[in-house]
């Protein structure tokens, strides 16, 4: 019985778990070389971006940043996220703040009254971030593996219908968060715009003055010439 049972397990191929568990640090794939080369490149362009002096430049690096984690979603086979990344991040959040930066006339330099000075506080607060991230992705995620030859966890038509099947309620609430938020803008704007146009309240008293100015020195010169 034990033979049979051996037999029919080897018939059938590695389980999903012995086949994970052939995988390690000593013997990477290639997907998992790429993630690592990616990542390194990502993480380099996002010290370029918070180390530069340059707004512009730091724009631009972040635009790799960004392009790189998108290419990370796609090697972790969750495709929807990537364009997402790319369509939203790439292509609306950078060129919003390029678009800032050249219609406001913005100081491109180095500007000494945003530097506070705290640098030591500054790169222990985002090192022990970084610490407490990492742990908590490594601790999620230590034991899991992608089945690639599974049915496809991260793809658009997996995503749309746990979104629209699961999560509909919060996607509505945060549809009217978002609908609230531009609403409120708008009032904002507009009442900013109408403060800024109403006439000072002193501007009769201005007018009266100046006219009677203009009047007597009009009867100044009439007396002079005669």
């Amino acid at each position: 019985m034990t033979l049979a049972i051996n037999a029919a397990l080897l018939a059938t191929g590695p389980t999903p778990g012995a086949a994970a568990g052939t995988h390690g640090f000593l013997s990477p794939t290639g997907v998992e070389i790429a993630f690592l080369l990616v990542g390194l490149v990502t993480f380099g362009a996002a010290l370029v971006t918070v180390t530069t002096r340059q707004l512009v430049h730091a724009a631009l690096w972040l635009v790799v940043t960004l392009g790189g984690l998108a290419v990370e979603y796609l090697l972790l086979t969750a495709e929807f996220i990537a364009w997402v990344q790319v369509l939203i991040y790439v292509g609306s959040v950078v060129v919003l703040l390029l678009f800032g930066l050249m219609l406001t006339r913005a100081p491109i330099g180095r500007s000494p009254d945003a530097d506070s000075g705290n640098r030591w506080a500054a790169l222990t607060v985002a090192a022990a971030a970084a610490v407490a991230l990492v742990w908590v992705v490594v601790d999620a995620f230590r034991t899991t593996w992608i089945d690639l030859d599974g049915p496809a966890s991260g793809s658009t038509q997996a995503t749309g219908s746990s979104l629209f099947q699961n999560w509909v309620l919060p996607f509505e609430a945060l549809s009217v968060l978002l609908l609230a938020a531009l609403v409120g803008a708008i009032v904002l704007s507009r009442k900013a715009k109408a403060d800024s146009s109403s006439p000072p309240m002193n501007a009769p008293a201005d007018t009266e003055s100046s006219r009677t100015v203009t009047e007597s020195s009009g009867s100044s010169e009439q007396e002079g010439a005669r």
